[in-house]
């Protein structure tokens, strides 16, 4: 393993969890890199105590000695992220815009520093019809970003990935009852 992506890795490794969530290491996608590494996040629907809507996300880490173009760096971290919403906030047509803004909000408030940012929103509002009929109208957003860290210190990108994911469910951005990454 290159000495630069493990110290990234160990970065990520050593950062801590909100405890409103459940993060793992799951399998990196194959040939995208030389290195990767990837991650599962999920809000614990134990770790609330009202109702919230759950969201769901991934995170792959990626490394390469020559990296692609675009990047700007040797590493590319890859985000997705998923949340249902109320019908009425997917409805709106400037819903899209609030989950970039919550990642930007979030890697500025950890102090990540990036370049070469990329991403795209989705909405999408789901009506059920014969037996699915008596379902009610439901809307979920999606985020789909990318962006070049500019240093080996991937703690800050974690946390920004975990505050994105939260905030996505109603959560607030920061929580300082945290405990250690399982993996």
């Amino acid at each position: 393993m290159a000495p630069e992506f493990a110290l990234a890795l160990r970065s990520i490794l050593d950062c801590n969890v909100r405890n409103e969530l459940e993060v793992k290491e799951i399998e990196a996608p194959a040939n995208l890199a030389k290195h990767a590494v990837a991650f599962s996040c999920d809000v614990r629907a134990d770790s609330v105590h009202e109702r919230i809507d759950l969201g769901t996300g991934r995170l792959v880490l990626l490394w390469d000695e020559e990296p692609q173009e675009s990047w700007g760096s040797r590493f590319r971290v890859i985000a997705f992220a998923k949340s249902p919403l109320e019908t009425e906030i997917g409805a709106d047509e400037y819903s899209s815009g609030m989950a970039w803004s919550w990642l930007v909000t979030a890697l500025d408030a950890n102090q990540a520093t990036y370049n070469s940012e990329a991403g795209t929103s989705t909405r999408v509002i789901s009506t059920g019809f014969g037996a699915l009929s008596n379902q009610s109208p439901h809307a979920e957003l999606e985020l789909r970003a990318s962006w070049s860290p500019l240093d080996t210190n991937l703690a800050a990108h974690m946390h920004a990935w975990q505050s994105l994911i939260c905030m996505m469910s109603g959560l607030p951005l920061q929580n300082e009852d945290v405990g250690r990454l399982n993996v």
